[in-house]
């Protein structure tokens, strides 16, 4: 039968549940035991699909192409399996599934309450995210005492008691603040956070708790007291150099034999190897390389989440320490770009809208023309093809119609929008009809002499995708011989997934975002030969 194990936070949000969920769940597969990890987010949005970067951060998209919250990435990356729609439950879904229930009759007349609708569509919820795993993760977004998390922490709490005795923990996520004028950690918001959630019904079993340095024994005592969680069940969550630390340091304290002994599972032996050897490999990288993000969602690094990550991964492979450098795309003008030199590499991501656009064409144009390794990333691909048909087709006001609907020369577009340079209507492909967005994992074919292939070694891949507008068909014939090669196309023939150029030392954009299957021990295989590129490039040279 299936355990589970519940992950709360209190006192301040962004503590670290989903690393701390995924770092959990990683000691124990690496025991050889099945697990799931799933996120309940409380908020009322179906999905973070139409919700800004900068307010919630990165939209996670899984293989079979649900948005998701940025947490199930860290999942991905520390667990290694795949995170699907039943991996996040929103309180919209939960919202929504009811009401549609209520409308076809489902609840005979009832009045639909909170209780029991709500929390047992919740529950039904978290049943099908586990999977049938042996030890199924559950985080619990947002801070106890939100009024928005009191459905989710009812339902577990009525789950806890159905499960029935050792088949269900709670582990509590808090912060320890240190008063830097009084030098002492005070434990008191930590008393308050675990008040609170044994005023609703829930003991935690676990105290995770938040700190710069590890906690005492007087600490760890007094916690005890206070919260009636035992001593033996109070570990330090310390700030780690690496997220990817926190297994190791996790396990260092036990927490692991701790939970088997509480859910009365029999232990298997652990293999922490892989992550003590991505540790040595950390301690290996002594240089450091300059990469430039232009985005338009700088103001919040978690917006570029997975990226900044893969990025992190493709420089441990290559024995380097990546340096991000955020520059805001609104903010790039000809006075300003040749910053751009002193960088090492330049990636252009994705995004929606105009704003910041001509910034992103402008360093796509001078990572072209000073030979400086290019990476392009669903929108960054449309961006390349936007430069390279003003400046070498010489299509002067090619655009794409998300851009400016009255482009004479829409060389990105929607596929119901796709012309050509007279401006005629030509829908190549019925089946692509309508503005809704390509989600999810796709197949997409490799020429074999290109960079892609040499990048892949595969003729054939998959990648997950996130965007509506597509390299409009009925251009593509206008960059033969240009130098600019379509060396990645879709299963059916008629979308461009990648493009590279001839005569260059890396330059290459994809229409997928390669960033999502990045990991921590294998990278990927576009980033890893990025980074290798940027690592070539001698600064003063340049």
């Amino acid at each position: 039968m299936t355990r589970y194990v519940f992950i709360t936070g209190g006192v301040v949000s962004s503590l670290g549940k989903g690393i701390a969920s995924a770092s959990l769940a990683s000691l124990f597969k690496l025991r050889g035991f099945k697990v799931s990890l799933q996120k309940l987010d409380p908020y009322i949005n179906l999905d973070p699909g139409t919700m800004s970067p900068i307010q919630h951060g990165e939209v996670f998209v899984t293989d079979d192409g649900a948005e998701t919250d940025l947490d199930l990435g860290h999942y991905e990356r520390f667990v290694g399996i795949q995170m699907s729609q039943d991996s996040n439950v929103t309180a919209g879904r939960v919202y929504s599934n009811v009401i549609n229930k209520e409308r076809k009759g489902d609840y005979l007349g009832s009045t639909v309450q909170v209780i029991p609708h709500i929390t047992d569509e919740i529950k039904k919820l978290i049943k099908i995210g586990s999977k049938k795993s042996d030890i199924a993760f559950v985080e619990v977004g947002g801070t106890v005492g939100d009024i928005e998390s009191l459905p989710f922490l009812e339902a577990i709490r009525q789950f806890s008691l159905e499960l029935g005795e050792s088949k269900a923990l709670f582990i509590h996520l808090t912060l320890l603040p240190y008063i830097e004028v009084t030098k002492e950690i005070k434990t008191k918001p930590t008393q308050h956070s675990v008040k609170e959630l044994r005023s609703i019904g829930i003991q935690p079993d676990i105290l995770l708790c938040r700190g710069k340095d590890k906690i005492n024994n007087k600490l760890k005592e007094k916690l005890a007291l206070f919260t009636n969680v035992s001593k033996d069940a109070v570990f330090s969550a310390v700030d780690a150099k690496s997220i990817y630390d926190i297994p190791i340091l996790l396990k260092e304290q036990n927490i692991d034999n701790y939970m088997l002994s509480k859910l009365k599972i029999k232990s298997k032996p652990l293999n922490l190897k892989p992550w003590q050897d991505y540790r040595k490999k950390v301690s290996k990288c002594k240089k450091v390389i300059k990469i430039a993000m232009i985005g338009k969602y700088v103001d919040l690094e978690d917006s570029y989440k997975s990226l900044n990550e893969a990025l992190y991964h493709a420089g441990i492979i290559n024995g380097v320490t990546v340096d991000i450098q955020y520059l805001d795309s609104e903010k790039i003008n000809k006075n300003n770009i040749k910053i751009l030199r002193e960088m090492n590499g330049i990636l252009v991501p994705g995004g929606f809208g105009d704003r910041g656009i001509e910034g992103k064409v402008s360093a796509a144009h001078f990572a072209r023309t000073n030979n400086i390794p290019y990476f392009g990333i669903c929108l960054g691909l449309q961006i390349s093809i936007i430069e390279f048909a003003r400046n070498v087709i010489k299509l002067a006001k090619a655009n794409s119609t998300e851009f400016d609907i009255k482009t004479k020369n829409p060389v990105i577009a929607l596929v119901e929008e796709w012309k050509d340079s007279s401006g005629k209507n030509i829908i190549v492909d019925k089946n692509n009809l309508g503005g809704t967005m390509r989600l999810g994992s796709q197949t997409c074919n490799i020429e074999k002499n290109s960079l892609a292939y040499k990048m892949y070694k595969k003729l054939t891949i998959k990648e997950r995708h996130r965007h509506r507008y597509e390299v409009n068909s009925n251009f593509v014939n206008y960059f033969n011989d240009s130098g600019l090669i379509f060396s990645g196309i879709s299963k059916k023939g008629n979308l461009m997934e990648i493009i590279e150029l001839k005569n260059h030392p890396w330059y290459l954009a994809c229409q997928f975002h390669p960033e999502f299957t990045s990991s921590p021990i294998e990278g990927h295989p576009l980033f890893n030969g990025f980074i290798s590129a940027s690592l070539k490039r001698k600064i003063n040279q340049s």
